[in-house]
């Protein structure tokens, strides 16, 4: 496996990550637990040393799950987790609100470390801004945990450019994780030329459009209610109808490559920028081989050129979150 280094200063990760949320959250049927731990292992033999978590799936045992798989491999991985969340006391999935406060956040990473068996969270991300707290006491107290050994490395999710800006002069932030993909390229107008700018990295999370560039679906896909896609207004029918023009562009692509469509979406990603490292989640084995093949892939400019011109001709429709998630991103 190739790899890559986040940030200017952050440390050296697989070219491709492992998105673990699914493998125990926002799905159900969940996939056995065992099972999941040997597809995490699994992905360990294959290259990748990049894995990312979150208190918030489950909540908790996504945690649980990936501490337990990677334990053996301390020291050879690198495992992301994040803050930010008000969760209810009885451990119901969801949340009651955003909380950053930072004794919020120093009582949090208790938690993330014991459930992750490690003695330093290696990336920390700020899960969702928090309008209420100022970005500065949130770096603040993230800066308090790097020095306490608690946190090597400081992150931020969802974050707008200006906001990165003001974090990143209290404490250095090393890695941006936002939605970056063929289907939405929100990140190029400010994040990305602002990442690039201060020397963050940047980690794309549904990379593969939540499955949909992997053109395993269509206008008649329908989601089970548990499933978030049921509630994402870009996957009703007739906007997923809409955009499968998209889909067979890169369907045409990788027929061409003697590629898969994942592998194409994935490729387009890691053509992008040095410093850009995306985490397609599965939890399947043969999934897991083909995204890491991905690596792999080389893209020439004359196939970033068609794909760039075929885009500015594809209009995409559909937003990406339900009104009331959308409005925790870019703040």
């Amino acid at each position: 496996m190739k790899t890559r280094r986040l940030g200017s200063n952050g440390p050296v990760v697989s070219a491709i990550g492992l998105g673990c949320m699914r493998m125990s959250f926002g799905q159900r049927p969940l996939p056995a637990r065992k099972e999941m731990i040997n597809l995490i292992r699994r992905a360990v033999e294959l290259g990748v040393t990049f894995f990312d978590t979150a208190e918030v799936y489950g909540p908790y045992t996504n945690e649980e799950l990936v501490g337990e798989a990677l334990e053996p491999f301390k020291g050879e991985v690198v495992i992301s987790t994040k803050f930010g969340f008000e969760l209810y006391p009885d451990g119901r999935p969801g949340w009651k609100g955003l909380n950053s406060r930072p004794e919020h956040i120093k009582k949090a990473v208790e938690g993330s470390l014991k459930r992750l068996r490690v003695e330093a969270i290696d990336l920390y991300y700020q899960h969702r801004v928090d309008p209420n707290v100022p970005i500065e006491d949130v770096a603040g107290a993230v800066k308090d945990l790097i020095d306490e050994g608690k946190v090597k490395y400081f992150g931020l999710s969802e974050a707008g450019a200006k906001t990165i800006r003001r974090a990143h002069a209290v404490s250095p932030v090393t890695a941006v994780q936002s939605e970056y993909s063929l289907w939405w390229r929100k990140p190029e107008e400010e994040v990305l030329p602002t990442c690039e700018e201060l020397g963050i990295g940047f980690v794309p999370f549904s990379p593969l459009g939540k499955g949909f560039l992997t053109g395993t679906i269509d206008e008649k896909a329908r989601f089970d209610e548990t499933d978030i896609r049921s509630r994402i207004p870009r996957f009703k029918p007739e906007f997923l109808k809409a955009n499968m023009a998209l889909v067979d562009l890169v369907k045409e692509i990788a027929r061409r490559k003697g590629a898969t469509p994942a592998q194409i979406a994935l490729a387009w990603l890691l053509a992008q920028k040095p410093w850009i490292v995306p985490i397609p989640g599965t939890t399947k084995p043969e999934r897991l081989k083909e995204n890491i093949g991905a690596a792999d892939l080389e893209l020439s400019p004359e196939d970033l050129k068609e794909i760039d011109e075929a885009l500015s001709r594809i209009r995409i429709v559909g937003e990406r979150y339900p009104e009331e998630m959308e409005k925790m991103t870019y703040l």
